[in-house]
Parts: structure tokens; C-alpha cells; sequence
């Protein structure tokens, strides 16, 4: 393709060549008003000169013309899976394909987008055309065809933020009439105090907005809890208990209608995360000895500790040796009514230190702590040879909880502390620094009571591989019981000390159900579309996992050991929403993606969302289905200069831009050289025939 122009390339300032344009016109214009003849011959010779000052060239330009750019966006989105759509939206990229090459003369780029973990910010389909068509000059691009159910979350308000001047055609999947019902969120809450309600605010919606009562079911981790009937379309409050610390997953569910196109977003998840107020613990210390305030220390140091402590200096049995009245004795009254009473749920944890079976507590209060610990409280029992003796705790009703008989002897003698078989797999005491070497770094201890191991397990032994530390679970409670009072001199960095404050730490918050210290527990966490799966365990061989998606599909997941006590093992997914995995004994929840994500909030197909911005560029939007099933009809494709409408009710255009690159040039000058010579020459002898015959005929 050849084309031709004139260039100017003056040999003056453009400004001089306008005044003595200028000039010339006057000059001309005063000949011709005053009627001299010749004027006509002047007017020639002065536009010859300014013609050869403006040095005007002939400039031919060799053009290869340049393919019109047209861009091919495919939603492959989360919705886009429902029913026919993928197959819809496959069939519609191949027809495009072949009617755009048929076209001839244009460059067609398909992009793929909304797929993968952009689901959580719905469907982006006009940032991957801006990305697509980010090398092109907007003078190149001749349209746009979008496939995608309508549902679009980044529509540029205005069709200048395209970035480019050419129609966009939307191609919309799914059918007419499709029918959802899906809950919407109105207000979840992140944290929640554990004991207390928390309130989830929702809305039941139905495309079809028949106001119909339908049944919503309500489920924390997993188990039913409620179940309510509400309207569509009707806002619902549901009050649910925060049962424990860390995440509690609530579910809302609808039941799924025969004809709906997915029941995905039938179901909403909201993650709790349980936070614990301050955690009470109530510290009775008995006789006085070296590490009486080692647990005081401890648990002052945690702002999220209340500690309420009373020591009893000297026992009622003692007062009459020198006469002291007891409510002289004591500087603030021991409330053991409300302590042990009415007030003992209060509590999350007791603990008796070096306490015996003294007459301050009655048999009442006792069986009070039992209850207390049997309903879900925690008992920790720090002894020393008070343990041992007659009087010791375990010949009170406590005995009906205690972890281990004592045998009557207390042995001292120097000795480590070590970590059992099973306290290597027990969170309590897996890992504590100093444990990895034979025998521990850690200070040394000279006293132990001797004690018969009843119920739960052994994680600490001392003299002859006999029980140290115990820890028990006794129907909703637990109970702990150190039968050493030695652990102060860790505390006095006696020999380098030792792992108390990490022991203690671990030991007070397992007690009190610390759902990271849990020695039987399964766990999964979510990181884009790959799930992480931890089973913590006591046992020796542990059970495959079954992981069930959301859709209700199923596979079986086999965990290495990775640490005693943890196995861990990782599967990758590709749905979206909460799954459930289980060994048979336990379950655990993990939602993937976003917790209710932008891309199921709407799944009816629509012309409605993208219709302003399409016509704006002179698109058109329409449905590609052909009827029933997964077959569709397109429109005729054809292409068109500039025009303010791209499209028909049979046929839709690509705009032509006629951009080409030029290929070579050639330039040849009009005004300078031999031409230009014998302009002037001619201009000039003409002029003066013209002058010397009007001179000869006067």
C-alpha cells in the first residue's frame, strides 16, 4: 500500500515566511483594486518565491498494513462451572476463533481469567483485558468479546477507563429463568469471649422472591445446635456460644431447592476466634516452704491470669499452743464459703500447693472441687511429703480424682527429671529445652514422693523411672499432680535451673483446655488451595484421614510423622468452601478461599450488570445459549469503519483502525533544484516580455 503527502520544510522562520506571505497578499491585493495590468504575473512571480521558501516536498510512503488487535476474555470463574457453562464458554471461544480468522487482518488474544484464588474478590475479567492489551496502542485494538455469566465485579464506571476506543461485546452463558437461594452474611462477628454468645446476623435470599419459610440449620464445629424456620428475604439473628479458645466454625445452612442452580452458597461460614477473658485461678498454699511463691511469680506474670491466693500459715490445729484467737491469726478472712461454694465455678483452675487435709476445708468443699473438676473445671495438685502422710489429699474426697495412690515414703535423694516415652509425644512436655540430651541439662532434684499411678498418663518420671508429673482427664475436667516441691530451685538457677516458667506455662494452660496443648487433636489449616493437615497423638499408629470437599467428594489422605506425637501430610484442592476431615475418632473443619466468597454471593446469570458500560462503546450484550442444555447460537461476525454502533440483532462488528507500519519513503522536493530554477527564470522572463510590449506600444 502506497501513500502520498506533501511536507514543507521552509528555509525561513515560519513566522518571516507568514509576513512576507502576508505582504505579498496586500501587494496583490492593491495591484488587482488599482486594475494594473500584469498584477496577475506579479501575483505568479510572488507565489513562486513564497512556494520556494516553503521548500515543499513530494513524500511517498511504502505501508504494510497492521492487524486490528481483538481481545478474547473467557470468565473461568468458580459460578462459570454450574450447569453448561464451562461447556458453553468453551464452545463459544472456538467459534469465535474461527469467525475472527475468517475476518482476516486480525490479531486475536484469548485471556482466561477468574479461575484459582481470585474467587475471593469475585470475578475481575477487566483487569486481565486491561493486562492482555497493555503492549497495544489503543489505535490497534478493534474490540473486545467477553464470555461470562454476567456477574462481573470490576466494570470500569465509565468506558473511557478502557483505556481504548473500540466495542465490547458481552456473551452471556447460563439460561434464562435460573432460580438461587443463598444466605448473605449482614454482620459477623471475628472474636468472641469464650463462654459467652456471639450474634450473626443474617439474610435468606431467593432469586425468585416468593417470601417462602425455609429451614435454617446452625452448626459449630460441625455438630447441629439449632435449628429455626425464617422467611426469604427476612433478616435472621442467631446467638451461638463460644465454646472454646481458637477457632470456633459456625455454619448456617438452607436446604437446597430441586431446580436451583447450586447449593454452595446454600451455606455461609463464620470463624470465631475464642478468646479467653482473664483466666481465673484460684492458689490455696499450705505449709511454707523454699518454693512457695514459684507458682505466685508464674501466674502474676500473665496479665491474662486473675490470681486469687491464700497461704495458710498455720493450721487450726495448731492455734491453741499459744492461745491466739484464729480470727486473730489471719490477716484477710479465708472466704471458704464462697471459694469452695458458691462461687467455685468462677474459676478455671485450682491448685493446692503443699496443702494437706487440713481442718480449714471440710469434707463438703471437697466433694465441691470434685464436682467442680467433673464438670469441666481443672485441679492441679503440687505435693510435697504432705502427700504422703494420712493427711494428705488423697485420703479426701479428692482421692476419687488423683492421678496417683501414695505409697507413704518420701525418697530423697538427688535426681534429674525426665521426660517420659509418652511425655516425648505429650504437648506438655515435648520439646522443653535442655530434653534432647541424656540426661537432661537441668538442675538437679532431692525430693520425690513415692506414688502409685492410678488413671491418666505419666509424662515426667524422677527417682527409679517412678511417675513425677501426671496428667488425667476425669469426664469433662483435668487434673494434674506433681509429686515433687523441688521445681523452685529451676526457678533459683540452682546448677543452671531448668524449663520452669515453659513447664509451668504449658501444664496451667493444658489444664485449663488450651486448644494448642491438646494431646489428641486433629488440625488443618488453608494456604490458597493446598489444605495442611496435623494430627496430634499419644498413640503409636495413627488412622488415615478422609477429607470431604464441599460437594461431598471424598479422598483419603495418609500422615508421616513428622515429630513424636505429630504427623502431618498436605493434599491440594480446587473447590472452594469448607471441608471436613476426620480419622473416625476425630473432626476438623478448614475453609478454603474465603469464607463466603464475592464469587457465589450472585450466581443467576444476567445481561443487566454489564449492558451500560457494553452499549456505551457501542457493543452489544446478549445470551449465546441456544435453549435447553449446553448448545449455543452466535451471531454473525463482521467488521466496519468508525461507526457509534458495533452491533444487530444478528450480527455483531469489530472496529477496522486501518493502522499500518510504514515499510519505506520517498521524498522528492518540488521548489528546490531544476524545477524550482526554471520556475523562477520563467516567472522572470515572462515578466519582462510582459513590461518591454507595454513600454514599446506607449
Amino acid at each position: 500500500m502506497t501513500q502520498f503527502n506533501i511536507a514543507l520544510s521552509p528555509l525561513v522562520p515560519s513566522l518571516v515566511l507568514a509576513f512576507l506571505a502576508l505582504g505579498a497578499i496586500i501587494v496583490i491585493a492593491l495591484s488587482f483594486w488599482a486594475r494594473r495590468k500584469g498584477a496577475w504575473l506579479r501575483a505568479l512571480g510572488l507565489g513562486l518565491i513564497l512556494f520556494s521558501l516553503a521548500d515543499p516536498s513530494l513524500v511517498r510512503e511504502d505501508r504494510d498494513p497492521l492487524k486490528d488487535v481483538v481481545a478474547v476474555v473467557l470468565d473461568r470463574s468458580a459460578s462459570q462451572s454450574i450447569g453448561e457453562r464451562t461447556a458453553q464458554t468453551d464452545q463459544a471461544k472456538e467459534q469465535i476463533e474461527k469467525s475472527l480468522a475468517a475476518l482476516g487482518n486480525v490479531e486475536t488474544r484469548v485471556v482466561e481469567a477468574g479461575g484459582g484464588d481470585a474467587d475471593a474478590d469475585g470475578t475481575r475479567l477487566f483487569s486481565a483485558l486491561s493486562s492482555a492489551l497493555a503492549d497495544v496502542p489503543p489505535e490497534r485494538v478493534g474490540g473486545a468479546f467477553i464470555v461470562t455469566d454476567g456477574v462481573v465485579h470490576d466494570i470500569p464506571a465509565h468506558p473511557d477507563l478502557l483505556g481504548f476506543k473500540a466495542p465490547v461485546h458481552a456473551l452471556i452463558t447460563g439460561h434464562e429463568g435460573e432460580r438461587d437461594r443463598r444466605i448473605e452474611l449482614v454482620e459477623a462477628p471475628r472474636f468472641g469471649l469464650v463462654g459467652k454468645d456471639q450474634t450473626i446476623t443474617a439474610r435468606i435470599l431467593d432469586s425468585a422472591d416468593r417470601g417462602e419459610p425455609v429451614e435454617l440449620v446452625v452448626r459449630r464445629d460441625g455438630a447441629e445446635i439449632s435449628r429455626q424456620r425464617v422467611r426469604t428475604g427476612a433478616t435472621v439473628r442467631v446467638n451461638v456460644r463460644v465454646e472454646h479458645g481458637g477457632p470456633n466454625v459456625v455454619e448456617l445452612e438452607v436446604a437446597a431447592l430441586d431446580d436451583e442452580l447450586t447449593a454452595l452458597n446454600n451455606k455461609a461460614v463464620v470463624l470465631i476466634e475464642g478468646v479467653r477473658d482473664k483466666l481465673k485461678v484460684l492458689l490455696v498454699s499450705g505449709e511454707p516452704h523454699a518454693g512457695e511463691r514459684t507458682w505466685r511469680n508464674l501466674l502474676k506474670s500473665d496479665a491474662n491470669v486473675d490470681l486469687v491466693h491464700f497461704t495458710i500459715l498455720r493450721p487450726p490445729e495448731k492455734s491453741g499452743l499459744d492461745g491466739t484467737p484464729i480470727s486473730e491469726l489471719s490477716l484477710i478472712a479465708f472466704p471458704t464459703a464462697d471459694l469452695f461454694g458458691r462461687k467455685i465455678r468462677e474459676f478455671d483452675l485450682i491448685i493446692f500447693d503443699r496443702y494437706s487435709n487440713q481442718t480449714v476445708l471440710p469434707p463438703v468443699y471437697f466433694e465441691n472441687i470434685v464436682r467442680f473438676v467433673r464438670e469441666g473445671g481443672a485441679l492441679l495438685i503440687a505435693a510435697g511429703p504432705d502427700y504422703s502422710g494420712r493427711d494428705g489429699l488423697f485420703f479426701s474426697p479428692l482421692g476419687k480424682i488423683a492421678p496417683a495412690r501414695p505409697s507413704g515414703d518420701v525418697i530423697e535423694k538427688a535426681f534429674r527429671a525426665q521426660i517420659t516415652t509418652m511425655g516425648n509425644r505429650h504437648p506438655v512436655t515435648r520439646g522443653l529445652p535442655g530434653a534432647d540430651q541424656t540426661p537432661p541439662a537441668w538442675s538437679e532434684w532431692f525430693r520425690q514422693v513415692d506414688a502409685e499411678p492410678l488413671r491418666g498418663t505419666p509424662v515426667m518420671s524422677g527417682i527409679d523411672n517412678k511417675p513425677l508429673l501426671l496428667l488425667s482427664r476425669e469426664e469433662k475436667g483435668r487434673v494434674g499432680l506433681l509429686l515433687s516441691d523441688q521445681i523452685w530451685l529451676w526457678a533459683r538457677n540452682y546448677q543452671n535451673g531448668g524449663p520452669h516458667l515453659e513447664l509451668l506455662r504449658r501444664l496451667a494452660h493444658w489444664l485449663m483446655k488450651e486448644p494448642e496443648l491438646e494431646e489428641e487433636a486433629l488440625r488443618a489449616t488453608a494456604r490458597g488451595r493446598e489444605i495442611s493437615i496435623e494430627r496430634q497423638s499419644l498413640k503409636d499408629a495413627i488412622d488415615p484421614v478422609t477429607v470431604t470437599s464441599p460437594s461431598g467428594n471424598s479422598q483419603i489422605v495418609t500422615l508421616k510423622e513428622a515429630d513424636p506425637g505429630i504427623s502431618r501430610a498436605q493434599v491440594r484442592v480446587t473447590e472452594p468452601g469448607l471441608y471436613r476431615l476426620t480419622d473416625g475418632e476425630l473432626t476438623a473443619l478448614v475453609n478454603v478461599g474465603a469464607e463466603n466468597p464475592v464469587e457465589f454471593r450472585e450466581v443467576v446469570s444476567t445481561l443487566d450488570k454489564l449492558r451500560p458500560l457494553v452499549e456505551a462503546t457501542g457493543g452489544t450484550v446478549r445470551r449465546i445459549s441456544a435453549g435447553s442444555g449446553d448448545a449455543i447460537s452466535l451471531p454473525r461476525f463482521t467488521s466496519m469503519r468508525d461507526s457509534p454502533l458495533y452491533g444487530g440483532s444478528d450480527y455483531v462488528a469489530i472496529r477496522r483502525t486501518g493502522a499500518s507500519v510504514v515499510t519505506g519513503i520517498g521524498v522528492a522536493p518540488l521548489a528546490i533544484g531544476f524545477l524550482g530554477l526554471l520556475a523562477l527564470l520563467g516567472s522572470v522572463l515572462v515578466g519582462w516580455l510582459w513590461e518591454s510590449r507595454r513600454r514599446g506600444e506607449a
